[in-house]
């Protein structure tokens, strides 16, 4: 389970961190150095394959980033077990309709 290994989790959080960070410079780039963005371009640009996959890992690389910085918070400033537990089902389940709901985004019609 995430969350319950320090150096498991500690990889986790940087793997993901870089991920996004390379990600978003990438997003960046293509936005100053296309000349005029419009709905085209970015059905277009999205609807390769390398970047349906990349967006894909990266809509897991937040959640999993968001998951451990939220469980390790929570662990710390929630004490009773009953309110934390429901705390991080309600996390879960957001980060997981989250990730659902960008799969649909992607691949849907």
């Amino acid at each position: 389970m995430l969350g319950a290994r320090g150096s498991r989790d500690w990889l986790i959080q940087r793997f993901t961190a870089i991920f996004l960070a390379f990600y978003t410079l990438f997003l960046f780039a293509y936005v100053f150095k296309t000349p005029t963005i419009h709905y085209e371009a970015w059905v277009g640009l999205f609807s390769s394959p390398w970047m349906q996959l990349s967006t894909l890992f990266a809509l897991i690389s937040v959640a999993l980033h968001a998951w451990v910085g939220l469980w390790t918070v929570s662990t710390d400033y929630i004490k009773p077990i009953f309110l934390r537990y429901l705390v991080l089902a309600i996390i879960f389940m957001a980060l997981f309709i989250f990730v659902v709901w960008g799969i649909f985004i992607l691949w849907g019609n």
